[in-house]
């Protein structure tokens, strides 16, 4: 759909949502090219996406066989706004939505979707009730083999915690660097602006939870390096890595930047951080971040790790170094942050997980190449399946007898109320 000043929000949130559908698209990448009322089609479109098992079962109630994905999507942007918005007049819901499909399909369509809209809305406490029966899968609005894992892996009752926690809105939590100001500090001076902060149970000395309706890049001390916005989980692989500020040091899966940044901090300014990724079109955010919290002795690098391991040239600029301490912060599958990449549990097969561990121990296997005798690898994911992260640190020390298992860290969200997370320290030992 091509975005003018005259489409509608609701309109433009179920354009996004069928192509989501069709094309697999990144919801978040399509966000980049909206601008007006931003706030209310993010709402909309991401909650579809979050909601789209528990919706569709919704709409099958009321049809036979589901429309065409174009119309499907619309019905379900109505849907989600009176199920699941109590900002939204229901009635407005509806018909802003049939203007929305009228000015998109014909007469026939826009009388389907009056009637589909308005029965729901008519039949809500009972469609609610019948929601409360139905299988965690689709009243949680989860993909079955991710319940099925999760429950072999956890236990049913923790399944469905993580799928509940999956579902609740995430706040946006703030790292605070502590070599620039403190909590205590912090939390005067934005209430003396009017905002409010809280410090976060996981690490109050240091992160801190931002209140709804704020904008980051508003706060005091935003353009001074005073934070990062970063989730607390991010923390742990920074702290078993444990870099030292005389030591040469590799964050090898870099960008955006937010451990980057934090293993900068901790090394003050001392020893040598070099900071990869492989992605170009994700260089700009590690920059950005890097300049924003005035860290300008880290060496930027494009690269791919797993390079190393193959043979062949490697990464250049890499080219005879070994590193005190390497960090792999690999490309996972993302079941431990599907609170906030609602798109992923959709992704999630497999197939996929097959291809993510090839891509995993490939990168280890090159991170492996250019680590010193008595040196570690920090090997860490945001994915909570096995295969990802013990299996696979079992796994890949099997082929590699020069390195021992230090340290594991799991992070499980409804248990330590942070994104899932996994961290691993490899020692190389010969």
């Amino acid at each position: 759909m091509k975005i003018t000043t005259q489409t509608s929000s609701r309109a433009v949130a179920a354009g996004m949502i069928a192509q989501w559908m069709e094309t697999g698209d990144f919801p978040d990448r399509m966000m980049t090219r909206v601008h007006s009322n931003r706030g209310f089609i993010m709402e909309v479109t991401y909650g579809v996406v979050k909601w789209k098992r528990e919706l569709e079962w919704v709409l099958k109630q009321c049809m036979k066989q589901l429309p065409a994905i174009p119309l499907r999507a619309h019905l379900m942007v109505g849907l989600y706004q009176f199920l699941h918005m109590d900002t939204v007049e229901a009635y407005a819901a509806v018909n802003e939505t049939v203007e929305a499909v009228k000015a998109e399909f014909g007469q026939d369509e826009v009388n389907f979707t009056n009637g589909v809209l308005r029965r729901v809305l008519r039949e809500k406490p009972l469609v609610l009730a019948a929601l409360k029966t139905q299988p965690a899968g689709v009243r949680l609005s989860h993909p079955e083999i991710l319940i099925k894992r999760w429950t072999a892996a956890f236990s049913e009752a923790e399944a469905v915690a993580l799928c509940e926690w999956n579902n609740t809105r995430a706040a946006v939590t703030l790292r605070l660097n502590t070599g620039r100001i403190q909590m205590a500090d912090f939390r005067d001076r934005l209430a003396s602006e009017g905002i409010r902060i809280e410090p976060h149970g996981f690490d109050p000395a240091r992160f801190c939870t931002l209140a709804r309706g704020v904008s980051v890049e508003d706060i005091p001390g935003f353009e001074d390096g005073w934070f990062m916005a970063q989730d607390p989980s991010t923390i742990v692989a920074v702290e078993l890595l444990d870099p030292k500020p005389q030591e040469r040091i590799l964050d090898a899966c870099a960008a955006p930047g937010g451990k980057t940044v934090a293993i900068a901090e901790r090394m003050g300014g001392g020893g040598t951080l070099t900071a990869m990724d492989i992605h170009a079109d994700r260089m700009g955010f590690l920059t950005d971040n890097l300049a924003r919290m005035n860290l300008e002795g880290v060496r930027v690098i494009e690269g791919d790790m797993a390079a190393c391991s193959r043979g062949g040239v490697g990464v250049p600029e890499l080219a005879g170094l070994l590193f005190d301490g390497i960090l792999v912060d690999v490309p996972c599958t993302n079941t431990g942050v599907l609170r906030r990449r609602a798109d992923a549990r959709w992704r999630f097969s497999p197939e996929r997980l097959a291809k993510v561990c090839e891509t995993q121990r490939a990168i280890l296997n090159g991170a492996a190449e250019r680590v010193r005798v008595g040196g570690r690898i920090v090997y860490s994911t945001c994915s909570l399946e096995t295969e990802e992260d013990e299996g696979m640190i079992s796994a890949w020390l099997k082929d590699h007898p020069g390195f021992t298992r230090g340290t594991e860290r799991k992070l499980f969200p409804p248990r330590d109320a942070v994104d899932g997370a996994f961290a691993a320290v490899l020692k190389r030992t010969a």
